[in-house]
């Protein structure tokens, strides 16, 4: 069950204070603080160490050449398509780095240089690898691993590529970045092999790169010339064709082109002349068929209609004889009016006017008769043309499909004439530069023999083993204190518990077997515990002002905690100032007696309640402090009643008519429940808590325990505080320097004695604590 459900609310609210996340830097630092000498010596091993194998590593020297990838190579003619290059792009680029680290380089530096016989690739057994070999002879159940049967080639083979694949680890090809060069770098333990290979690479390079282009050329030289023979006779074959063709079909050459297209624009013209003569005939046909029609309209004797068709009119004949016959009639009008009608010259002129007009009827009529006959000789015109339009494009027909295949034969011809020429010029390009090829690359810079090594880079391998260690120490000594769930110093205690810190008292050190001495706090050497107890003392004082603190409980979580301890040691800094009696009620182990070494005997607080001894019989007074202790007394079998019985409660108001202070030792609360009992009768409880030891859950549930009872918790007591490791930036580190007043404190023992000697002595207890 989750105890967080039983809690009251402020039990509830406890739990939610403890588990908020609070970031503090001075805690980190306070943790690296405390761990600090460890995390050193952890960081200056690892730095020895790594000191010591870098002294054993054997150096390495790295030589870099420099070549510059030429973009533009000078060519005694233009043929680069032969090659498929385009040394314009990037790929370009970017291909030859790839070369430059490829197998092919790498095994031809590899034999060149007979590296399989140099000391610095001969492969030594490590001492990892002989371990385990000895490891597999000493385990004969082990099963060994089956070598496949290889030939000496292979073998060999196999061995080279090794070489390679090794010799590839050490090499580095960097471009420098917009630029044309690029850096060839090696790494050996022998700076001149380093040097040699580096410049043996790039020179590598440039020979192969010469040696495919020349290969490159000889064969395309071999390959055009193979062709030549057979585009030769190609065109020979096409241009017989032609010859014959036009042979066969008379194609003559009329327009100082080829034949066939000369006779095809002759006809091409004929047959246009020809189409526009039939058009302007046919215009002339339908113009005379018109005016026929007309006149079958009108009639061929009605002169006067006819003579209004525009066709007719518009005829010069007709306008002259029209002309005549308007003079006629003009002047025999004007004879009219001045002759009269039987007048010589009246008769004459009408005479002459009706010759004229019948010379324009014989005119018309005359005129009618042409055009039916100018009608038949149109219509005669078409039908010749048209005929002849006929047989003109027949003709047409047949030239374009002559003229088809003469271009077809042309084109042949053309085409193999053209591929022949190419591969004529390209070959002989070839014929005459198949000597001539400049370097794809040259040196700008070549290695020259390192004098200091690049690796190891020894102060520096120390300081990164010695920051890396101690990063990982501190990320060490922050996991162990995260998963260390005590408290460690005031500020866990008033953060995860929300109760007020009283003090802290130091770890002191002693032997198992001797114990912790009893009056440590009075002895010379325990100044500085003594100054805590006081310290204690005072702010416990301070906060009770207010309020009636005779009755002190003083309990912690569980056994082991130096409870007992902080109970007699805070009675022994109370007992100097006032009238202070400290019980033993922790009845199931009971320690007061064994301290104080008091008679198992000796009554105490179980007789007291049992009835069976008085209360000054079960006193016992420490003629050391003054102290007086109610040790446990015989102890009982059920010590939860007798706390529980009216006795006890009696007991308690019995002592405060005698003193100043009541101190009950109590059971742990997480152990038995009697503390739970006491802290009911009691006015304040002082929890005690062990640092770096008690759990922050189980203080948590007994403080809980406490507050469900309604118990009143004055404050939290941390003890075995370890000094060495409490970080100066704690709040409280000053509970434990060396300087303390113990020589001046107010603890004199004859004016203690004399105050407690004298209960009715009111105005030293006001003294006493006014000086606390």
């Amino acid at each position: 069950m989750n105890n967080t459900e039983n809690l009251p609310l402020d039990g509830q609210k406890l739990k939610q204070v403890s588990t908020e996340e609070i970031i503090d830097i001075r805690y980190y630092i306070s943790v690296i603080n405390k761990n600090k000498w460890r995390i050193g010596f952890l960081a200056f091993a690892a730095a020895l160490f790594a000191a010591m194998m870098a002294l054993k590593i054997t150096p390495t020297y790295k030589a870099t050449s420099t070549l510059l990838i030429e973009a533009d190579q000078a060519k005694a003619v233009s043929f680069e398509e032969i090659y498929g290059l385009d040394s314009n792009r990037k790929e370009y680029y970017l291909t030859q780095f790839e070369i430059l680290k490829s197998r092919t380089v790498a095994q031809a530096v590899v034999e060149q240089l007979d590296l399989k016989n140099h000391p610095d690739f001969i492969g030594k057994p490590s001492f990892i690898s002989n371990l385990v070999k000895d490891i597999k002879k000493g385990l004969p159940f082990i099963p060994e691993k089956k070598v496949a049967v290889i030939d000496v080639e292979e073998q060999e083979e196999q061995q080279l590529q090794s070489l390679v694949k090794s010799f590839l680890g050490r090499l580095s090809i960097d471009p420098v970045r917009k630029t044309q060069l690029v850096n060839i770098s090696f790494q050996s333990s022998d700076p001149k092999l380093a040097a040699l290979v580096a410049n043996t690479v790039g020179e590598v390079y440039i020979e192969q790169n010469l040696a495919a282009k020349m290969g490159m050329t000889q064969k395309a030289a071999g390959w055009l010339t193979t062709r030549l023979s057979g585009l030769r006779l190609r065109l020979d074959e096409s241009e017989s064709k032609l010859q014959k063709y036009r042979e066969s079909e008379n194609l003559i050459d009329v327009t100082g082109t080829a034949g066939v297209t000369g006779v095809l624009g002759l006809v091409s013209n004929e047959l246009s002349q020809t189409s526009q003569q039939l058009v302007v005939e046919r215009q002339v046909r339908n113009k005379l068929l018109n005016i026929v029609r007309i006149i079958d309209e009108y009639g061929r004797d009605n002169l006067e209609m006819l003579s209004s068709i525009n066709e007719i009119t518009s005829h010069n004949t007709i306008q002259n004889v029209k002309s005549s016959l308007v003079n006629v009639e003009l002047k025999v009008s004007e004879l009219s009016q001045v002759y009269g009608p039987k007048h010589p010259k009246m008769i004459a002129a009408k005479a002459e006017l009706v010759t004229v007009q019948n010379n324009l009827s014989a005119q018309i009529r005359k005129l009618i008769t042409g055009v039916e006959k100018e009608l038949t000789t149109s219509e005669r015109n078409i039908n010749a043309l048209e005929r002849e339009l006929v047989r003109i494009k027949a003709q047409y027909q047949t030239v374009t499909a002559k003229e088809y295949e003469y271009k077809k034969l042309s084109r042949e011809v053309e085409t193999n004439r053209t591929i022949y020429d190419t591969f004529f010029s390209r070959s002989k390009e070839t014929e005459v530069t198949s000597d001539f090829n400049s370097a794809v690359a040259r040196f700008t810079d070549r290695a020259y023999t390192p004098v200091r090594p690049t690796k190891p880079n020894k102060p520096l391998i120390v300081i990164l083993a010695f920051m890396a260690t101690a990063g990982f120490g501190i990320v060490i000594a922050f996991v162990f204190d995260a998963l260390n769930d005590t408290f460690k110093n005031a500020t866990e205690i008033e953060s995860k518990l929300s109760q007020r810190l009283l003090g802290m008292l130091p770890l002191v050190r002693y032997k198992k077997k001797a114990g912790f001495m009893l009056h440590y706090f009075f002895d010379e050497s325990g100044k500085k515990f003594a100054e805590s107890v006081r310290t204690l003392r005072t702010s416990f004082v301070l906060t009770q002002l207010d309020k009636e603190a005779k009755t002190i409980g003083v309990t912690s979580s569980i056994p082991g905690e130096g409870k007992s301890t902080t109970a007699t040691n805070l009675a022994f800094s109370l007992a100097q100032v006032e009238r202070t009696i400290l019980i033993d009620a922790d009845m199931r182990k009971p320690s007061l007696c064994k301290r104080f070494d008091i008679a198992s005997y000796h009554p105490g607080l179980a007789n007291f309640i049992a009835g069976t001894a008085e209360l000054d019989e079960c006193i016992f007074k420490d003629e050391k402090s003054g102290l007086m202790v109610m040790p446990c007394g015989q102890r009982p079998p059920n010590p939860l009643e007798l706390l529980s019985s009216p006795r006890f409660v009696e007991l308690l108001e019995k002592l405060k008519e005698s003193y100043d202070r009541i101190l009950i030792d109590t059971p742990p609360v997480q152990s038995v429940s009697d503390a739970l009992v006491i802290a009911q009768q009691t006015d304040t409880i002082v929890y005690v808590v062990k640092s770096d030891d008690t759990r922050i859950g189980t203080t948590q549930e007994g403080i809980g325990r406490l507050i469900r009872v309604n118990a009143k918790i004055a404050g939290i007591v941390l003890n075995y505080v370890d000094t060495k490791k409490l970080s100066e930036s704690d709040s409280h580190q000053g509970y434990y320097n060396e300087y303390t007043y113990g020589d001046n404190d107010f603890s004199d023992e004859s004016y203690a004695h004399s105050s407690l000697n004298d209960p009715k002595n009111k105005r030293s207890s006001d003294m006493a604590n006014r000086n606390i």
